[in-house]
């Protein structure tokens, strides 16, 4: 009898371990609410911001925790589509939304997020003031890239948000101004974020105690880095957040707006001020805030209407001022237009629409 051969067993491969899952948190809010508080908060507990960084300066000496690469495409796409940062025109979000079905950048915006995943870790936080205008192409990055999103919306009342900024010379027209940019901000962006993961933090919640807005944002979104936080993350983040930071405690005795503009502001804090707390994210705050962003844009629609012959008046000057200014042609020296042949002369007159008759 034959033994049978024997068959050994193919050797064990070494196990790969999983891949971390990916996160992305998007930390929005109008400038002076609190974003890098926030953000700066989560770098400090182990989440990645993209280097390089933007440097702090003397308005504000902490570090901000946000990536200059984001900055500039803001700024970029900002100018591209001729919106301001803190834009008061409720169309402006239709301008910018354009962009989100733009593939080229699209492309570029995913391909840079990939890349800072790599280099950077699976959890990324991600802020800028002029991020709520770009909260579209963010996410389809993040989706691409097979991570998580996450949205902090930072909540401030309004009269500290503009009081903290500083004034221009004609003090009552930017206080108007600010005031009215940031419910156009914060009405669309809490009108985009809605059925995405959100989490709303009130700026003083964060001063008062961080450790519960910030360990309840990392509960929500899952993320590793802040719910495995050791005992020196935590003393940086201490270190980090400053209470005194509340500098502009101001009211409405502070600030110079309209009556109509300040109680649309003010209705739109005490809708928003309810969406931190435990089961307020509700459809009937929802429809609260909804009926007030139709508010404003009927407002901003009637203050429009009321300074058209401001508007014309400027796009006349504009128009005169254009027609007034010499052409190209008749900028280059005379001696030099000599030398240049006749009928070319002509040419070039008639290209610039300066035909002689």
């Amino acid at each position: 009898m034959v033994d049978a051969p024997h068959i050994s067993e193919p050797p064990a491969q070494p196990s790969v371990p999983a891949a971390a899952p990916r996160r992305v948190v998007l930390v929005a809010g109008p400038e002076r609410s609190g974003t890098s508080a926030m953000a700066g908060a989560l770098q400090a507990l182990g989440m990645g911001v993209p280097a390089p960084e933007v440097a702090a300066d003397e308005t504000r000496p902490k570090r901000l925790a946000q990536s200059q690469w984001v900055l500039d495409l803001h700024d970029e796409l900002l100018e591209r589509t001729n919106v301001a940062m803190d834009d008061a025109r409720p169309s402006a979000w239709f301008d910018t939304g354009r962009l989100n079905n733009f593939e080229p950048l699209r492309t570029r915006v995913h391909d840079w997020l990939e890349e800072q995943l790599v280099a950077g870790g699976p959890e990324l936080v991600l802020k800028d003031p002029r991020l709520a205008w770009f909260l579209g192409q963010w996410r389809s990055a993040a989706m691409r890239c097979q991570a998580e999103v996450g949205h902090a919306v930072l909540l401030r009342p309004v009269t500290e948000v503009v009081g903290s900024r500083q004034r221009a010379h004609d003090a009552r027209t930017s206080e108007v101004h600010r005031t009215a940019a940031w419910v156009n901000l914060m009405l669309h962006l809490e009108r985009s974020t809605r059925g995405q993961a959100r989490a709303f933090v009130r700026y003083h919640d964060l001063l008062d105690d961080w450790t519960v807005p910030v360990f309840g944002l990392g509960q929500r979104f899952d993320l590793d880095a802040v719910k495995a936080a050791s005992a020196n993350d935590i003393r940086r983040v201490h270190q980090f957040i400053d209470p005194s930071l509340r500098r502009a405690a101001l009211t409405w005795a502070d600030v110079d707006v309209p009556t109509r503009l300040r109680d649309l502001a003010q209705a739109t804090w005490e809708a928003l001020d309810r969406l931190p707390e435990d089961g307020g994210d509700t459809p009937e705050v929802h429809a609260t805030l909804d009926g007030l962003r139709a508010a404003y844009a009927d407002m901003y629609d009637e203050a429009q209407a009321l300074t058209g012959s401001t508007t014309d008046a400027a796009r006349r000057e504009g128009a005169r001022a254009a027609a007034a200014a010499p052409s190209a042609v008749e900028r280059v020296p005379h001696s030099v237009r000599a030398m240049v042949p006749p009928s070319v002369r002509r040419g070039l007159r008639k290209v610039a629409g300066r035909e002689r008759g």
